[in-house]
């Protein structure tokens, strides 16, 4: 099964698990991290809208806001939950807009599932007018590395718990099942990875976020609070300063 025929099939997971206050990240963190960025934007492209949670936010603080994403089921959903935002079927690396058309792009947990990443970041480069800004959510790559995971160390005394880093330095691509029968790609990349990219077109980084796990997240993931100084979220805000 290809990736986009993967995400067709489990776009419901997404959106059961992660919106309308299902997942106590984006309401405590992420959310209002994309309000605090896009305020004051006037035309903002959402870049991977899923089913357009963070459209529909920036449509509500009064800017002109299109979102895309690849998946139809995704879509679909998005324009019957309304709220404002004009929607577009596309993929990254191909957007369906006239150069610099936006001043702002966001793109929420989308980079980490897309596999052509320099056609991807030349689009926002091209669709950004200068000045604009690329605010940039990731899963934290630390974390993503694949064979990362908690180690429980019973070899030490008093016994240990810490969390593994893989093969950071690798850049991989994967199919994980995340829940029981749901399997969704992801792409494993260093940050220098990403860093490089954006630079190379102009987008350079002004704000460099490493959030700490919200207390929701905390509360709902127990086995997580012994490493809760280790962040899970990245947030690269960029903005284009190249002049085509």
């Amino acid at each position: 099964m290809t990736d986009s025929e993967l995400w067709e099939d489990h776009a419901d997971w997404w959106q059961t698990e992660f919106t309308e206050g299902a997942d106590p990240e984006y309401v405590e963190q992420i959310l209002p991290l994309a309000s605090r960025l896009l305020e004051g934007y006037d035309r903002i492209l959402d870049l991977g809208a899923g089913e357009g949670q963070i459209a529909r936010l920036a449509a509500a603080a009064g800017a002109e806001v299109v979102g895309v994403d690849p998946t139809w089921s995704q879509m679909r959903e998005a324009q019957h939950r309304g709220g404002g935002p004009q929607y577009a079927q596309a993929g990254a690396a191909e957007l369906p807009f006239h150069a610099d058309t936006f001043d702002a792009v966001v793109a929420c947990l989308v980079f980490e599932h897309i596999e052509e990443l320099d056609s991807a970041i030349d689009e926002v480069a091209r669709v950004l007018r200068p000045g604009g800004r690329f605010a940039f959510f990731l899963n934290h790559p630390l974390l993503q590395t694949p064979g990362s995971g908690w180690i429980d160390d019973h070899v030490m005394d008093p016994p240990d718990q810490y969390w593994r880093v893989g093969q950071y330095l690798h850049e991989t691509s994967i199919v994980e099942e995340v829940r029981k029968d749901v399997f969704i790609p992801f792409v494993h990349r260093p940050l220098s990875r990403y860093i490089n990219a954006l630079s190379q077109r102009g987008l350079l980084v002004h704000e460099f976020i490493e959030p700490a796990p919200p207390q929701g997240f905390l509360d709902k993931s127990p086995y997580y609070a012994a490493a809760a100084a280790i962040p899970r979220l990245l947030v690269l805000v960029c903005e284009l300063h190249s002049s085509r």
